[in-house]
């Protein structure tokens, strides 16, 4: 007997997953107190279905089936269920056969599977999903092949196999088609599974912001609290669906013009999002009434959750279980709410007082909804609109990585802008960043670089440039403050990125284009020479220098200073069509304005500035080149942000700058190499056995464990040999042959040759016992340095290889020299892992000591290939394990030819919930 409260029952399998159409599914193993469940979900499956998975009419199980279906010892024989709340709707099943056909136990690596799906869910992606997880359950107990007899006539299930990127073989016997599936991973089982994770995530954002109806639980008669708020807001934005109010009290047809109804229950027609705005403690009462009624995904305001303490967190760990019970996504709790500025959905289910931001082009996401009152008030102020909007407050559920998958494919969103305090799962963020920036910008401002004591956003371990440096690796945009966030969010949504660094600067006022000039050296652009138009300069005068400047191939950006003119009554509208129309004439470049205290100047140029721009309809494209007109104004939908100081403006296109430079390198981001001596297999069980009987903490490997397990992928450690006495030392000497090399391995000593615990090129017995005796005269005991005995290497460059996983960052793999020196100025280079080839290329030399690894001053040049080969290597061992969480190579002896790793610790713990790897999963609670 096998219950969900047994040891035995493998609670690690459990997954909460998105499907195709946006809803959610619970993937959990089947136990014996399912039979119930089992026998209902048949029931609801159609004749056809039961069909096609038992080849023959087969109307009901029998209790024999029952059992058999129920009853598993989860290692030869495995069923797994997809369930929304205590329903199943889907099951797939393995059985571990042998060669003959017949069960069998391990070491049998065969397993024959078969599904099911009701008829109702087909579809929705749900034997996709289940296949993932059988796949990683039967490879975790040692299963390397699935096989399947299929009908024919089953053309469904054979897509889903087909389709699932494995490597498979298929043959048509007695009738049926026999396929066999290779269950290693494969780059195409690996793009297959997150192309269909991105498409189901972002299914179910676009649930959330375009719904065709929304209810809103907790509006009060008297027209106070956020729930009525809420509801004013979705009301004054023009919300193209249908709304209702639900007030357990309300007693008249209308709250607020709106149709209110006592309970969810009593609203005749279907509600796809509700906003639900009562005490935490009403809220399961509320989540319970929208999953009845079929709500696809709510928004919670309510507060008292993971910001509130330890109660509130298992307030809110039980929320998301309950939520996702209905197949329902959660935006929250203590969120700000959500806002689409689409014309056909014209949603604000936000606190966001009219006006609410206009169209635009930026999508915009923030943990903190105080963070987004002060963003969405300063692009209202800059005339800039959004696409779209959403402040997940506690994000419990719907993250950032969500919003970016909707943002990676939404025509709506061309500039992604983020406030994150956390990046929950850093590996999969990266990942999504990156490839969202391949495409449009994604720009970061992260609160808790600093965190104080107590606060409830994790500090990091790296420090803050460091994970600066590695998200702009992924090409995301990384930025310090809102302001910054906002400022860079214009320039990108508004202008074509810079081919270059070079910078024109032009205006009417000598001292700001020198301040301008100063700021662009700062940033590391290449600026020429100020172009002073004189404070007597017209606005023709401006359009005539910018056309040039632009026209010029000697520049990539244009900075346009404007101070007022004392005396002068100019209106700024004219300048700001003369600016206009000298950027039509010449759109491929960036335009930036820096102005003083000319605020008309700024409304002239922002997208609410122009006359032309409409309220409805599809959005309008960015420019496209013309031909240049000499002879009069064109009056295109020309956007040109401006900025009230020199340095913010330079700051905004240094960054696009950078972004650009990123996009056209990431063109060609290299490649992870396969290397076929590695064993991946090998060591994910070796790192099995040593983390059996180990707990939460980490486990730090002794040598001889370290070295077995690097030496899987293919990194070897050169033998090391304990000598606790003089005598020992000689028969280690003896036995590597001499030269060799006397070092003591105390924690205080490790490594520092400088204090003296490091002897090396002892070529006689008699250099051996005299520098035997040195050390334990000099520095103790030997039972105190723990002394050991290496063979000599070649000489060559000593350096410094790890790799950590940083809850900021994600994994990461860092170079740098071995030394004092190197230390102290901190002169380490690092990459996210997986390191492609280029990454590993690129991190050697990234370091400012990099030129003694190409020959400095004469010396040989190092075997640098065979140093990019060692970092590619570790990048694959801790991509591969998310139980391998440090890695230490020190020294690591280059020389020029090969290189000898002298020295590894090794850190393992058992992986977290969330790594990235493996079947799709939303994160747990």
């Amino acid at each position: 007997m096998t219950t969900a409260s047994d040891p035995s029952y493998p609670a690690h399998w459990e997954a909460d997953v998105v499907l195709r159409d946006g809803g959610t599914a619970r993937i959990r193993p089947i136990t014996t107190e399912d039979a119930g469940r089992l026998v209902s979900f048949y029931e609801q499956v159609s004749d056809e279905s039961k069909y096609y998975r038992f080849f023959a009419p087969y109307p009901r199980l029998s209790a024999r089936d029952v059992h058999r279906f129920t009853h598993h010892d989860y290692v030869d024989r495995v069923g797994l269920a997809a369930t929304v709340g205590e329903e199943f709707i889907g099951t797939v099943r393995y059985d571990r056969i042998g060669p003959d056909g017949r069960p069998a136990s391990a070491p049998a690596d065969e397993a024959e599977v078969a599904f099911l799906v009701q008829d109702a869910h087909q579809g929705r992606g749900v034997a996709s999903a289940l296949l993932e997880h059988i796949g990683a359950v039967a490879r975790e107990r040692g299963i390397r092949r699935f096989a399947a007899e299929v009908l024919p006539a089953n053309n469904k299930m054979i897509k889903v196999f087909k389709d699932a990127g494995y490597e498979q073989k298929r043959s048509y016997e007695g009738g049926s088609v026999h396929l066999t599936l290779d269950l290693e991973p494969t780059a195409e089982s690996l793009a297959v599974q997150r192309a269909r994770e991105q498409r189901a995530e972002a299914r179910s954002v676009q649930r959330l912001l375009t719904p065709r109806s929304v209810a809103v639980i907790g509006v009060s008669r008297s027209g106070g609290g956020v729930g009525a708020a809420a509801l004013r807001n979705l009301r004054d934005s023009g919300f193209r669906g249908h709304l209702y109010a639900v007030n357990e009290a309300a007693t008249t047809d209308l709250l607020d013009g709106v149709r209110a109804y006592p309970a969810l229950a009593a609203v005749d027609a279907p509600v796809d999002l509700a906003v639900i705005a009562v005490p935490a403690e009403r809220v399961p009462e509320a989540v319970a009434a929208c999953g009845e009624h079929g709500v696809q995904g709510l928004v919670v305001l309510s507060a008292g959750y993971g910001e509130s303490g330890a109660a509130g967190l298992d307030r809110q760990r039980e929320l998301v279980r309950q939520v996702r019970s209905y197949g329902m996504r959660l935006i929250g709790p203590n969120a700000y709410g959500v806002i689409n500025t689409a014309p056909e959905v014209g949603l604000n289910a936000s606190l966001t007082p009219a006006p609410a931001p206009i169209r635009g082009r930026i999508g915009l996401f923030t943990q903190s909804g105080a963070i987004g009152i002060s963003l969405l008030s300063a692009l209202l102020r800059r005339g800039e609109g959004l696409s779209s909007f959403v402040s997940a407050g506690n994000r419990a559920d719907v993250s950032g990585n969500d919003i970016l998958q909707y943002w990676y494919e939404d025509e709506a969103t061309d500039v992604a802008l983020m406030y994150l305090e956390t990046l929950g799962n850093p590996r999969k963020f990266t990942r999504l960043a990156r490839r969202t920036a391949a495409v449009k910008p994604v720009v970061v401002a992260r609160g808790g670089r600093h965190t104080p004591a107590g606060h409830v956003v994790p500090g990091t371990r790296l420090p803050d440039a460091t994970v600066s440096a590695l998200l702009r690796q992924a090409g995301v945009i990384r930025v310090d403050t809102v302001t910054e966030l906002v400022d860079v969010g214009l320039l990108l949504a508004s202008q074509p990125l810079p081919a270059g660094p070079r910078v024109a600067i032009l205006g009417n006022s000598e001292s700001l284009g020198v301040l301008t000039y100063d700021a662009c050296l700062a940033q590391g652009l290449r600026p020429g020479a100020p172009r002073d138009l004189t404070t007597a300069a017209t606005p023709e005068d401006f359009r005539t220098a910018l056309r040039a400047a632009l026209g010029s191939a000697e520049n990539d950006a244009v900075i346009v200073t404007v101070i007022p003119v004392v005396n002068e009554q100019e209106p700024q509208d004219d300048l700001a069509d003369a600016l206009r129309d000298a950027v039509a004439a010449y759109p491929g470049k960036p335009v930036a304005v820096v102005h003083v205290e000319l605020a008309e100047l700024v409304d002239a140029l922002s997208p609410a500035g122009l006359t032309a721009a409409p309220a409805t309809g599809p959005l309008p494209a960015r420019p496209r080149p013309t031909d240049e007109d000499e002879g009069g104004y064109a009056r295109p939908d020309v956007r040109i942000p401006a900025y009230p100081a020199a340095e913010r403006a330079v700051r905004a296109v240094a960054e696009a700058v950078r972004y650009g430079q990123w996009r056209r390198a990431n063109a060609d981001a290299g490649h992870v190499p396969e290397y076929e001596d590695i064993d991946e297999a090998g060591a994910a069980a070796r790192l099995a056995a040593l983390l059996a009987g180990v707990g939460d903490g980490v486990l730090t490997l002794s040598e001889p464990d370290a070295a077995a397990l690097l030496a899987h992928y293919g990194i070897r450690l050169l033998p090391t040999l304990p000598a606790p006495t003089a005598d020992a030392a000689v028969r280690a000497a003896r036995s590597l042959g001499y030269p060799v090399a006397l070092k003591t391995t105390a924690p205080h000593l490790r490594h520092r040759a400088d204090l003296g615990g490091v002897r090396l090129d002892l070529a006689t017995e008699a250099d051996l016992r005299r520098s035997y005796e040195e050390l334990t005269d000099l520095l103790g005991t030997p039972d105190e340095l723990l002394p050991v005995v290496q063979a000599m290497v070649p000489r060559g460059v000593d350096t410094v290889v790890r790799s950590v996983i940083d809850p900021a960052a994600g994994a990461v793999l860092s170079f740098g020299l071995a030394g004092v020196a190197s230390e102290l100025l901190g002169d380490t280079a690092h990459r996210l892992v997986p390191a492609t080839d280029r990454d590993a290329a690129g991190l050697i030399r990234s370091i400012r000591t990099a030129p003694l690894l190409f020959g400095w001053r004469g010396s040989d040049p190092v075997d640098t290939p065979a140093l990019e080969e060692l970092l590619l290597r570790l990048s694959r061992l801790v991509d591969d394990h998310p139980e391998v969480v440090g890695v230490t190579l020190e020294p690591v002896v280059v020389a020029t030819e090969g290189l000898s790793v002298l020295s590894a610790a090794v850190r393992v713990a058992r992986p977290p919930a969330r790594t990235d790897l493996g079947p799709r999963t939303l994160p747990s609670y």
